[in-house]
């Protein structure tokens, strides 16, 4: 059997070996948690890092002035399309409609929007930087951007814009 004494200093001597491993232990769940902060930090950088795109003139369905560019999706095919549209200030799109529903978010600037087949200012809505809105398909519409304003525009392709006016496509003017 063993002394009280040599119980005591065998638990002195187990806790003066422990202390160091222990510390030890701590150091490296320190680093392991800073490691695992840091691929968390760089994972979620890199989803909220906005995606690059690449920016061209918008189709010929618009008035010179607007740039596109395809965030995802082929809009000029079946299935769905995600785009953003960028516009200068004062930049109209005059009333027309789509065969299918349009979801619009503002992403920068101010978006003026309204309904039907003449353009009435006081009746126009203003979309705000987040702000979203939806038009039906064959919603007649209208829209016109304050201040340089980029949109996203997303919807089932083919994206199709048809003027109620057809003299308001640019299409039509540059035939002439």
């Amino acid at each position: 059997m063993y002394t009280r004494s040599y119980a005591v200093s065998m638990l002195a001597a187990i806790t003066a070996l422990a202390a160091p491993l222990s510390a030890q232990m701590k150091n490296e769940a320190k680093h392991e948690a800073k490691h695992e902060a840091k691929h968390e930090a760089k994972h979620e950088a890199k989803q909220d890092a906005p995606v690059k795109l690449k920016w061209g003139p918008a189709p010929a369905v618009f008035r010179s002035g607007a740039k596109m560019a395809v965030v995802s999706g082929d809009p000029s095919k079946p299935g769905q399309y995600v785009v953003q549209l960028s516009m200068p200030n004062g930049y109209r799109i005059a009333p027309h409609f789509h065969p299918t529903a349009e979801n619009v978010e503002v992403k920068f600037g101010q978006l003026k929007a309204g309904m039907g087949d003449i353009v009435d200012a006081k009746s126009m809505k203003t979309l705000k930087k987040g702000d979203k809105d939806s038009f039906p398909a064959n919603m007649h519409h209208y829209v016109m951007a304050r201040g340089k304003t980029v949109v996203e525009v997303s919807g089932a392709g083919p994206f199709v814009l048809t003027y109620v006016n057809a003299t308001d496509d640019p299409q039509n003017k540059k035939k002439h």
